[in-house]
């Protein structure tokens, strides 16, 4: 996408984290913003601070995992601003726990809103993006999807947000080849970010009530909890770098999106593991001492 200016971005988890540093950067550019978030509060003072930016603004309260709602956020945004040039598909939740402890509703939590999510957003806005691209020869058109370096290495404690985010890597990998047989004009990204300061480590404050469970935490997640935190919060990086990184690969028309390219020696030994029929490597080989911790806390 050549220029932004004029044009219309939509991005989810916008009152937050990296969805709201895009839209910053979205509104500095020029463009229109629909900003969608789950917590109606951060979502006004949010869309509050990017309209004083210039920009106009749509501010929408929705829950991602409902298509329903994703289904209106599409009906909004055609109504006020037209078809979208740029939709990051950005919400997300954190989770960590051994693989057997996560609940049917844990399952259904995370799953919708990470990967169930991210499939609405796809569904609901490209087929109009891929109409205007057959209207008019010079609409230009982009879809960013946030995963994560967990959808590439999966490390223990946090399966289910592995799952969720390996499933990202796969539906944009396979977008990206679906929408290269069918035009030219519009494309997409893949957002794998590492450890950046975010609010993700604190998700369980937009878990929908008939989505908790009645129970305290295991020791496992526990750990994950506060070993996530400890990760997040010691990031280098922050949300607006890799706001930087989104908007930068949209223009540049660049499929991956790595917030810390030190961090793929470890995609890279799971891929030999795979060639090579190895059984999966300690992820914690570089760093044994992380690895070693987990284990005594998880064992005593």
């Amino acid at each position: 996408m050549k220029t932004f200016k004029g044009k219309t971005a939509v991005i989810t988890g916008a009152a937050s984290g990296f969805g709201l540093e895009t839209s910053r950067l979205a509104a500095r550019e020029g463009m229109n913003v629909v900003m969608a978030d789950v917590q109606q509060d951060a979502l006004d003072r949010a869309a509050a601070e990017i309209a004083a930016l210039g920009a106009a603004v749509l501010p929408f309260r929705l829950d991602v995992s409902k298509g329903s709602d994703v289904e209106a956020l599409g009906a909004a945004a055609l109504q006020r601003f037209g078809v979208p040039h740029l939709v990051f598909n950005n919400a997300g939740v954190g989770s960590g726990g051994l693989m057997w402890e996560y609940t049917q509703k844990d399952w259904e939590w995370i799953v919708g809103v990470n990967l169930m999510g991210v499939a609405h957003g796809i569904r609901v806005f490209t087929p109009p993006m891929l109409d205007a691209a057959r209207d008019d020869p010079a609409y230009q058109g982009h879809i960013v999807n946030t995963a994560s370096m967990a959808g590439l290495v999966n490390m223990p404690n946090t399966g289910s947000y592995n799952a969720t985010k390996s499933a990202v890597v796969a539906m944009t990998e396979t977008l990206y080849q679906d929408l290269a047989l069918v035009t030219d004009q519009v494309r997409c990204s893949l957002l794998c970010p590492y450890f950046v300061p975010t609010g993700i480590v604190q998700s369980e404050r937009n878990r929908p009530a008939e989505m908790s469970e009645d129970r305290p935490p295991t020791k496992a997640q526990l750990v994950a909890k506060a070993l996530g935190e400890k990760a997040v919060s010691s990031g280098k990086l922050t949300a607006a770098q890799i706001a930087q990184f989104v908007m930068d690969a949209v223009a540049q028309d660049r499929f991956y999106i790595f917030s810390h390219p030190h961090a793929l020696g470890p995609v890279q030994t799971r891929m030999e593991d795979i060639v090579q029929g190895r059984d999966p490597s300690d992820p914690f080989k570089e760093r044994p001492q992380i690895g070693e911790n987990l284990r005594k806390a998880l064992r005593e």
